[in-house]
């Protein structure tokens, strides 16, 4: 359970992948969310360990990404996303902020 996670996205931007250990489409995310952990802070939430957050954030399937800056949500990603897509995303956040 991560209780500090209002803390954690508060200041810039992180993206937030919430998945699951037993989680197929989670783990071809996570290989993908690999190459771009060097350009974004990445908070991985377990689902199963972290009900409250699913609860908050209204998490119905997983993977789901949310991207935050500076605490607030300002894009959700539901499924299995290429390196390519997150990136260009992460380029338009970057120029609007």
């Amino acid at each position: 359970m991560i209780d500090n996670f209002d803390e954690l996205i508060s200041k810039g931007i992180h993206l937030v992948d919430f998945y699951a250990d037993w989680c197929g489409p989670c783990k071809v995310m996570a290989e993908n969310l690999k190459n771009i952990e060097d350009k974004i802070d990445i908070i991985k939430i377990n689902t199963d360990k972290n009900p409250k957050l699913v609860f908050k954030y209204r998490i119905m399937s997983i993977p789901t990404i949310i991207i935050f800056n500076n605490g607030k949500k300002i894009e959700e990603l539901v499924g299995v996303h290429n390196t390519n897509e997150i990136l260009e995303l992460l380029d338009k956040i970057k120029e609007e902020n």
